[in-house]
């Protein structure tokens, strides 16, 4: 059940998007780093995929993702009879559905960080022995700091406030895939505008605290 106050949408919201931000960067950090060091003639293929959800309509994107995670799709019916649940509509579902929909808002920021490195900061730490995993540890990851925190601050930002892949994959199942998006559409349908400016007005102010300490932060990682 949602809490009584009546912000158990944005808990489940902040739980979703932590989640997907850990999943996303585990995901992303080896694909920005083969993006940003690949000659591959795959590599423009690649990158339009990752992009595909800034230009994408969400529903689209949903649409797909409800045929591939529903109990009939390639994903979806394997799922079922490993574990007998379905992944539609169940808040694991949304965790996956998210992954897909903020997948370019990890990658790009971390891409671009690991791109303006170059390739000496490596090859000296190589030259003093670092194993590739040791300098990737040691160097990469430190130097490219602002565009980890770019790619934590835009992917949990970006999940908590979508709306159209959320409805079409988890639908709109309170405490359990009923997010803070979907809370503030039900109010206006309902002319509860009270309610939906309460809690449109908390994404609003979080959107603009995280983006303001985002670049607030950078700006001063990049003057070290």
């Amino acid at each position: 059940m949602e809490a009584s106050n009546g912000l158990g949408p944005l808990y489940l919201s902040i739980q979703l998007a932590a989640i997907t931000t850990v999943v996303l960067l585990m995901l992303s950090m080896p694909l920005a780093w083969w993006l940003a060091n690949t000659k591959s003639p795959l590599k423009p293929a690649i990158q339009a995929i990752v992009a595909l959800p800034i230009v994408l309509p969400p529903t689209v994107l949903g649409f797909y993702l409800l045929i591939l995670l529903g109990p009939y799709g390639a994903v979806g019916s394997w799922w079922v009879e490993v574990t007998g649940d379905a992944l539609t509509f169940s808040f694991l579902g949304l965790v996956i559905a998210s992954c897909f929909y903020s997948l370019p808002f990890a990658v790009q920021p971390l891409q671009s960080a690991f791109e303006s490195l170059g390739k000496q900061p490596l090859e000296a730490a190589r030259t003093l022995g670092a194993s590739p995993i040791d300098a990737f540890v040691s160097v990469a990851v430190p130097l490219s700091a602002p565009g980890f925190l770019t790619a934590i601050v835009l992917s949990f930002a970006h999940t908590l406030g979508e709306f159209g892949v959320v409805l079409m994959v988890g639908g709109n199942i309170p405490g359990k895939t009923r997010v803070i998006s979907i809370a503030i559409f039900d109010h206006v349908e309902s002319l509860n505008y009270s309610a939906a400016h309460r809690l449109s007005a908390l994404l609003l102010a979080f959107a603009f605290i995280a983006l303001l300490a985002m670049f607030l932060i950078n700006r001063r990682l990049t003057r070290q």
